[in-house]
């Protein structure tokens, strides 16, 4: 069993309500536009993380993180990418592998806005933590919580970090 706590678009901000909940997870996802490395870096010294760029970032953050980061967590495939889209809306440079390798939980950001659904065409859930960050047209900064325990996905809050 895995907590999980899943952020993005923080465009360079970290502050200590956030760090409050990285201590809480056993693992931290970051969906992109993390803005300053400082961002992950302080992450990475307390718990492990996963992470892929945005399009914000910058060349040092291309070279240390991927576009598209898959990986089994327990027994759950995950796709995590920045600019994802949603079901029926999924961006058009991943519908055709999400036709044929669809991941179990689907993950990016980019949006701003906190969304998670089921695609019951792929089979699979859809999650954006929304933005954590204090940049964007978003007025209140999220993130998301949940539990994996070996194929669930389970758990889940939704966590307000406060106005931004």
């Amino acid at each position: 069993m895995k907590k999980i706590l899943l952020l993005s678009d923080t465009h360079s901000h970290i502050d200590d309500t956030i760090l409050k909940y990285v201590n809480q997870a056993d693992e931290v996802w970051h969906a992109g536009d993390i803005g300053d490395l400082n961002v992950t870096d302080t992450i990475k010294k307390l718990k492990p993380l996963r992470c892929v760029y945005g399009n914000i970032d910058d060349a040092q953050a291309r070279l240390e993180f991927p576009l598209h980061n898959r990986f089994l967590c327990e027994n759950v495939s995950v796709w995590m990418t920045h600019i994802g889209g949603y079901p029926g809306k999924y961006n058009p440079a991943i519908r055709e592998e999400m036709a044929l390798n669809p991941a179990k939980l689907f993950i990016c950001g980019h949006s701003h806005i906190l969304k998670v659904m089921f695609d019951k065409k792929h089979n699979l859930l859809h999650m954006n933590p929304g933005a954590a960050g204090k940049s964007g047209f978003h007025q209140v900064r999220t993130m998301l919580r949940f539990v994996i325990d070996d194929d669930k996905i389970k758990d889940l809050e939704i966590v307000e970090i406060g106005k931004k």
